[in-house]
């Protein structure tokens, strides 16, 4: 008996056989999501903690099996570096929309989130911007989330707290980027209508230098009793320092892109050189149970790194993002996925939404009570944004 044939026929049968099994791996979708941020210069560490908020997010719903219209969907991330200059991005978002045919990009600035605007649009891509600028959804961008809620919201407690600790005497010390002008643009205003006076206005290069002392030096000349500063987290807590190694005893009034608990790390592990000052509550002391679930779930993928907003927001609307696809059954139709993105976030469990972000408005922006925080004593204290002292 001639054996040959039936010897070809099972390894045919055998291959087509091992094609099948593998067919519903080969059925995997790979949905790639843009990243345009800073990853060197004096913002890096900033860009980072936006991006692994990313991430981790994606990490997650890969484990998940996640899927959408029936299909298993696989996420991943194309970042490139901007260096926290809007003309950067701009080139970046091409090449991500162009080479990677990114559905989604992410801007962890409003300069960039700018830049992109003007393009998103017409190249059908949702713009995720982690920036709070008011301006980011005025300018009625159909295919934009604002992630963080609203800047403004945090002014005048900012103002209450701090003029009726320290004094009537502010000196503007922040960063010099758009979005730290915008903070600007609205703090004095709000500064000036209760009674203060801006007795020095000094900008610093935060994401190009290192040493503050001229600028911080130009500022306190004129005495002020509370400084008002910010820019990325790491040259913020450098002016501090430097600020209270020249003398400094008033106190500081933190923009919201700089948190307390990452700037103590830089000043020797204490809130000592915050003593007096107010920002945005840290990730890391909010009790609330979402964000307790979250930083459990952080820290045990990220051992000995303390998760700031960067990270818990980013997350949150990576998986809201994820899950508007789901809903709109489509992983690139922008306008589709944009549309489901308040359902999106409602359907986030507690430990993946840990600021109790309610959803999205009309306009793309994420609506959520704002928290914030003071120093007192060495240590963080939660106010109420209506009862800030």
């Amino acid at each position: 008996m001639n054996r040959r044939p039936f010897i070809r026929f099972a390894v045919s049968a055998l291959a087509f056989g091992g094609v099948l099994a593998a067919a519903p791996a080969l059925a995997q979708e790979v949905v790639k999501i843009g990243y345009s941020g800073p990853l060197s210069g004096g913002a890096a560490q900033y860009g980072k903690n936006t991006l692994d908020g990313m991430k981790f997010a994606i990490d997650e719903l890969n484990a998940s099996g996640f899927e959408v219209a029936g299909k298993k969907v696989r996420f991943e991330v194309v970042a490139l570096d901007d260096k926290y200059n809007p003309a950067e991005t701009g080139i970046n978002f091409q090449r991500l929309v162009q080479e990677h045919k990114t559905p989604v990009v992410m801007c962890p600035h409003s300069g960039g989130s700018f830049a992109i605007q003007t393009r998103n649009v017409a190249s059908k891509t949702l713009l995720l911007s982690y920036t709070s600028v008011p301006e980011i959804t005025a300018r009625g961008n159909p295919l934009t989330l604002r992630i963080p809620p609203e800047f403004t919201t945090y002014v005048p407690a900012f103002v209450k707290h701090a003029m009726s600790t320290f004094g009537k005497k502010v000196a503007i010390a922040n960063a010099d980027h758009d979005y730290a002008k915008a903070w600007t643009k609205a703090f004095v205003p709000a500064w000036q209508a209760a009674g203060g006076e801006v007795v020095a206005e000094n900008p610093m290069s935060y994401n190009r230098a290192t040493d503050f002392y001229s600028g911080v030096s130009k500022v306190l000349a004129a005495k002020p009793d509370v400084l008002f500063i910010g820019g990325a987290s790491e040259p913020t807590a450098l002016v501090v320092k430097q600020a209270r190694e020249l003398g400094f005893k008033g106190g500081f009034v933190i923009i919201d892109q700089a948190k307390m608990d990452q700037m103590k790390v830089i000043l020797g592990g204490t809130y000592a050189m915050l003593e007096g000052a107010i920002g945005v509550l840290p990730v890391i002391d909010d009790a609330t149970p979402g964000a307790k679930a979250f930083v459990g779930s952080w820290l045990k993928a990220y051992p000995g790194r303390d998760p700031a907003s960067e990270m818990s927001l980013n997350y949150t609307a990576m998986l809201a993002t994820a899950q508007a696809m789901k809903l709109a059954g489509t992983t690139t139709d922008a306008a589709a996925i944009r549309a489901k993105l308040d359902q999106g976030f409602k359907s986030l469990k507690l430990s993946q939404n840990p600021h109790n972000m309610d959803g999205v408005d009309v306009k793309g922006g994420s609506t959520a009570k704002t928290r914030v925080a003071v120093i007192e004593n060495g240590k963080v204290r939660e106010i109420a944004l209506s009862g800030a002292k």
